[in-house]
């Protein structure tokens, strides 16, 4: 599938991933509102939506950012349940 189709398959809480990523078991899905907060000196705040992405060392990053490459891609596809 396409970027487009990959980010209405986000918004339906599907986790997907490149083709190419499979191997090291990476993939996306999006954080909604309420799952985490950041929370500091400053004060604590919700986080807005955002993409995160579940990294090769089983980390979670929030905020992942497509590449040119990522957009203009047609080797997404849904993993997971």
């Amino acid at each position: 599938m396409n970027f487009g189709q990959a980010v209405e398959a986000l918004k339906q809480g599907k986790r997907v991933a490149r083709q190419g990523w499979n191997g090291k078991d990476m993939w996306l899905i999006l954080i909604s509102p309420g799952n985490a907060v950041h929370s500091s000196s400053a004060g604590a705040f919700p986080m807005q939506p955002c993409i995160g992405m579940k990294t090769a060392t089983n980390d979670m990053q929030p905020g992942w950012l497509a590449s040119q490459a990522d957009i203009l891609a047609d080797d997404w596809l849904v993993v997971g349940v």
